[in-house]
């Protein structure tokens, strides 16, 4: 019997609403194993987080991964929010660097299981105004209204 793929994800779903996506990458993340099985689990978040560039490391700032019952002991509160290091080939963090410079700004998009392994996708953004926030917004629902003629 095949083994059953399962790629569960955790989004950001404010990263394509706050910013306009230009690049992903796919990374690796070093994690515990109560922050993996609670991450397999969902629970976890990305909200507010964002990746760093420190002495040549990437490491992703201000992410979640909030306990399960069981795991509470091997998860303390202090640990659930810890920076996490981001694994990536030396090509893709000189891209993320040269991105930086440009000003540029790197973001978490979502979690993702991979077999066994813990995955991050990040992109290359850049910030949306207000005017850019309520110009896309508009589209959507223009976009919804075309749809809707279309039904009927």
């Amino acid at each position: 019997m095949a083994k059953k793929t399962d790629n569960s994800t955790i989004r950001n779903k404010r990263a394509s609403f706050d910013y306009d996506l230009k690049q992903t990458f796919l990374a690796g993340i070093v994690l515990t194993g109560a922050e993996t099985r609670s991450l397999r689990e969902k629970h976890g978040s990305l909200q507010g987080a964002f990746v760093q560039l420190k002495n040549d490391e990437v490491w992703l700032v201000n992410s979640l991964a909030t306990p399960l019952k069981t795991n509470i002991a091997n998860l303390p509160p202090e640990s659930q929010s810890r920076d996490r290091k981001l694994l990536l080939k030396k090509r893709e963090i000189d891209q993320l660097a040269e991105a930086k410079k440009q000003g540029n700004t790197i973001i978490p998009i979502k979690f993702l299981t991979k077999g066994r392994f813990v995955k991050v996708e990040i992109a290359i953004a850049r910030g949306k105004r207000k005017y850019d926030k309520r110009q896309s917004l508009k589209q959507r629902d223009q976009a919804r209204d075309a749809r809707r003629e279309l039904k009927l």
